[in-house]
């Protein structure tokens, strides 16, 4: 017979009806006259009971259904006997896909440590919290590609191996062909790159925004959705050094525009979750405060479901960040020295406690800054006329602090010349990049999302490794 996926046979009412499921084995338990299986395929949070008549079914068979163990079941689907789901499945006919010893399988029926999962990470998709969060990040991924789909936007695939650094951060994964025992060096004793594989140094990109821009300055809406590295020795819960970035670029909008395609594209995904994920979230939700039970009231986080809905319901509160500066220097945190980093007037480059003070205590609204000093912001954000300040935007959530940084571009080369002396950012190696403000330039404006960033607001979880399958991070690149 055709498999049934789990999730569909739970929401099923043909009741009488013969199924085939195939899945792997989250517990076994009973006694003499029958067992209980608890089944699961990956296509939703909850299990299948599978009910096991021990008069029908070899001893031997049954022992081997096992934590972990892959298995096929023919059976009737019959109305639960049972608290907790509506339907079970009693087998006519069980077939072991796969063993597993349960002595030496990991993942036994008991709570283990994220710690723990994430040395096992091969394995970690098979637990609950795991399972949830790699289908909601899965339902993200399509939101983000239906939300610019439906606006007419293109998606554009930047390279991944690039001779720029984007953020002039310096950090950045060096790609090289050349033996780095025996590197051919050049007269001056140099390493020679134009005899490596490129004919130059390259690096894995940080960024495709710069790549990004070139495809909006002809196709006026574009986003990339790609992999980005950061070689930064950030061993911290909010680093990874591969992780997944969403960067829209489009032609003829202003800084006003940006922000509102902004919070409308945050707003759709979070709506989407609500919509599509809710069994997942409400597991994840409960899950999250249990892993708080401990802590006082005042230091528990927002109840996940609900802390979705209170960005949906509330506008983006939007202002300067000279005015931000003003709040937090007359805030009581700071007054008191409270904030692990003092606000001392502008040029403060703001970090996470800031930005979470004026969302969760200030405004209790989402934030959006705008025009920050030219000093603390990349080389191509538009010069504003104070020639001070520049038109970015960062859009600052509860817990999260900062999830969306954009700016609008500047569209004069003779300003972004200026510019990019000041910051010793070589003309000649961007060539490319300068072109379109030579030919046809126009004012375009543009965002990125970190997509793993965004993964631990929908899901309530507080480290960053364990939104996305595999993580990279300073020492770690297993599996």
């Amino acid at each position: 017979m055709q498999r049934t996926k789990v999730a569909d046979l739970l929401r099923s009412n043909d009741i009488g009806k013969t199924f085939t499921v195939k899945g792997w084995v989250r517990t076994r338990r009973g006694n003499k006259h029958v067992n209980f299986v608890a089944l699961n395929d990956g296509s939703g949070i909850n299990n299948l009971q599978v009910v096991v008549d021990m008069e029908q079914f070899d001893e031997a068979l049954v022992r081997r259904i096992t934590t972990g163990a892959a298995v096929s079941v023919d059976g009737e689907l019959q109305e639960s006997q049972g608290a907790g789901q509506n339907v079970e499945l009693l087998a006519k006919n069980i077939g072991i896909l796969g063993d597993s010893d349960p002595d030496k399988y990991p993942l036994q029926p008991k709570k283990h440590s994220l710690e723990f999962l994430r040395e096992i990470a091969h394995l970690r998709f098979r637990t609950n919290t795991f399972g949830a969060i790699a289908r909601v990040r899965h339902a993200m991924i399509f939101a983000v590609h239906e939300f610019f789909n439906k606006r007419g936007f293109y998606n554009i695939h930047t390279p991944i191996i690039t001779a720029s650094d984007a953020e002039g951060a310096g950090e950045m994964f060096q790609v090289t062909t050349l033996d780095m025992d025996k590197p051919p060096r050049n007269e001056e004793g140099k390493i020679d790159y134009s005899k490596d594989f490129f004919g130059k140094p390259t690096n894995l990109t940080v960024s495709g925004q710069l790549e990004g821009e070139l495809a909006a300055l002809a196709m006026s809406e574009i986003y990339t959705f790609g992999p980005t590295f950061r070689a930064e020795n950030s061993n911290t819960s909010r680093h990874l050094s591969e992780f997944w970035m969403i960067e829209p670029e489009m032609a003829f909008y202003e800084l006003k525009e940006n922000m509102d395609l902004a919070e409308e594209f945050l707003k759709y995904l979070l709506q989407y979750a609500l919509n599509n994920c809710m069994d997942d979230l409400k597991f994840l939700s409960q899950r999250q405060q249990q892993e708080e039970k401990g802590k006082k009231e005042a230091d528990r986080s927002m109840e996940l479901i609900e802390k979705l809905k209170f960005v949906l319901e509330n506008d983006f509160v939007r202002l300067t960040y000279t005015e931000a500066i003003d709040i937090l220097e007359n805030s009581k945190p700071n007054k008191k020295n409270k904030f692990q980093y003092p606000v001392k007037g502008f040029g403060t480059d703001l970090q996470s406690e800031h930005e979470r003070y004026l969302v969760e205590k200030h405004f209790k609204k989402p934030v959006i800054l705008t025009d920050y000093p030219k000093e603390i912001k990349a080389f191509y954000m538009k010069l504003n006329d104070d020639n001070n300040t520049v038109r970015a935007m960062d859009v600052l959530f509860p817990q999260i602090g900062e999830i969306i940084g954009g700016s609008q571009r500047e569209e004069s080369y003779e300003k972004l010349t200026a510019r990019m002396k000041e910051m010793d950012i070589p003309e000649e190696e961007m060539w490319w990049f300068l072109d379109t403000r030579r030919f046809g330039s126009v004012p375009h404006s543009g965002f990125g999302l970190g997509f793993e960033r965004m993964m631990l607001f929908v899901t309530g979880m507080t480290n960053i490794r364990d939104v996305i399958p595999f993580p990279r991070a300073p020492k770690s690149a297993e599996f």
